[in-house]
């Protein structure tokens, strides 16, 4: 099932920005990393009475044998500001699949353990892949294997979001690359279906494409998904017009993911003006939190530094 624009059924969803908040990260650190350095997909979650932070961290310039990512872990009270540890909970390597760089994280419990979903760049910078670490804690985590590579006439795969459908299945949506036309590729969101989150997982129809004369009319990614009970399950997903500037919208599914029910006409969060004439003209969700003071969506701009918007759901009770 590939649908565009246009929903199977009107549901009149809609959402209203409250708030934009600065997200800190406190690194003591005698090289300076996380200072100075781009900041991306800050996927947060909480456990324990805290709240956790996965983020992708890379430097800036990014040189020809500099890691795409690295991925540290920090802690908060807030949800705000941010300890980070000093050591990485995923570093690239020492296999071929992830040794240019580690991106993108996704946190998902299963029992008692933490499975992180991340991009691997292989060595060279060739291609990306789906890859899943796995352990107790962030500081105990195992890499265990490849979930998803692209096939033939793809690229990268990347940014997984994880959610489970009414059916109990679970779905895997991620950002890959198709060549549009000659020389010419764009970002898609796939899916993959599997009956447990280990895998395996079966490549299904992509959710929902590009709309032609809108704001998303040539790259889509992924984003988080937000479930409240007796509302339709909601992605907060990333759309880009061809010269890739990067705005965040909404899109509804039924309760097993089969059919779109709604979707935002305009985007819910545009980027301010970049800060400097080199600034990029990206705002990119990672992840979401349902708090009773409003849904938490964590983000970042100009693939640099990151903000959290409070969000209400305006959805007819």
């Amino acid at each position: 099932m590939v649908s565009g624009g246009k929903p199977d059924h009107a549901v009149r969803l809609d959402f209203a920005v409250e708030a934009h908040h600065v997200v800190t990260l406190d690194a003591a650190r005698s090289d300076g990393l996380l200072a100075g350095y781009d900041l991306m997909s800050p996927y947060v979650w909480q456990r324990d009475g805290a709240y956790r932070l996965l983020v992708r961290v890379l430097p800036n310039p990014l040189k020809a044998d500099d890691p795409t990512g690295i991925i540290y872990a920090g802690a908060s009270r807030d949800g705000l500001a941010f300890a980070m540890e000093d050591r990485p909970a995923i570093a690239p390597g020492p296999e071929d699949v992830d040794a240019a760089g580690v991106e993108d994280p996704t946190v998902v419990h299963s029992g008692q353990q933490v499975m992180v979903f991340y991009t691997g760049v292989e060595k060279g910078r060739g291609q990306g892949s789906l890859l899943v670490a796995q352990g107790p804690d962030l500081t105990d985590l195992t890499k265990r294997k490849v979930l998803l590579q692209a096939p033939e006439g793809e690229g990268n795969i990347k940014e997984a979001t994880v959610a489970q459908g009414a059916d109990g299945k679970y779905r895997l949506f991620y950002e890959y690359a198709r060549e549009i036309r000659p020389g010419h590729a764009a970002s898609r969101i796939g899916m993959a279906v599997a009956e447990a989150l280990e895998g395996p997982w079966t490549v299904a129809d992509d959710p929902f494409t590009v709309r032609e004369d809108a704001w998303d009319n040539w790259h889509l990614s992924t984003g988080p998904m937000l479930a409240r009970h007796g509302r339709p399950p909601v992605m907060f997903y990333n759309g880009a017009t061809d010269d890739a500037r990067w705005r965040i919208g909404w899109i509804a599914f039924d309760e097993n993911f089969t059919r779109v029910v709604d979707r935002c006409v305009e985007p819910l969060i545009v980027p301010p003006p970049p800060r400097l004439r080199s600034g990029t003209d990206i705002a990119f969700a990672a992840s979401c939190l349902d708090e009773d003071e409003g849904i938490r969506l964590y983000y970042s701009l100009e693939d640099r530094v990151l903000r959290r918007a409070t969000l209400a759901w305006l959805a007819p009770a």
